[in-house]
């Protein structure tokens, strides 16, 4: 299987469910689940869809940083909203990053996040060449 890292951010959710905040297997990045909430636990851009997209984006191109990739090199999001009809607001921010690396993506309207404030969860794959 290669060798596997595993980045944690510190949340004391990581233990309890178990899970990491992305993992690193040979040339392979997954990033995990990625909300809008900053170091503090507090909720980014309540009831902004842009900006939630926004700011996990910016938490998952942080993660991808620390384990040697870039933005560049995500292949797939997955955008889990829980309101489909603001697709241009979450597409918009999306756009703003990957327009010119176009990844394949999905935007799967879903009936609630862990928290009600959450309006959108992102997972990412990246492949370091």
């Amino acid at each position: 299987m290669g060798n596997r890292t595993n980045y944690s951010s510190g949340a004391k959710w990581e233990d309890i469910v178990g899970y990491s905040r992305a993992v690193k297997v040979g040339n392979v990045i997954e990033v995990t689940g990625t909300v809008a909430v900053d170091d503090d636990g507090d909720v980014v851009g309540d009831d902004d869809a842009y900006a939630q997209t926004k700011f996990a984006i910016e938490k998952i191109q942080k993660v991808l940083l620390q384990a040697g990739a870039g933005l560049e090199h995500v292949i797939r999001t997955r955008l889990f909203v829980t309101d489909i009809s603001r697709w241009e607001e979450y597409g918009r921010a999306h756009g703003e990053f990957f327009k010119d690396i176009k990844p394949c993506c999905s935007m799967i309207e879903v009936r609630g996040l862990i928290d009600p404030d959450y309006l959108v969860e992102i997972e990412a794959t990246a492949i370091i060449e």
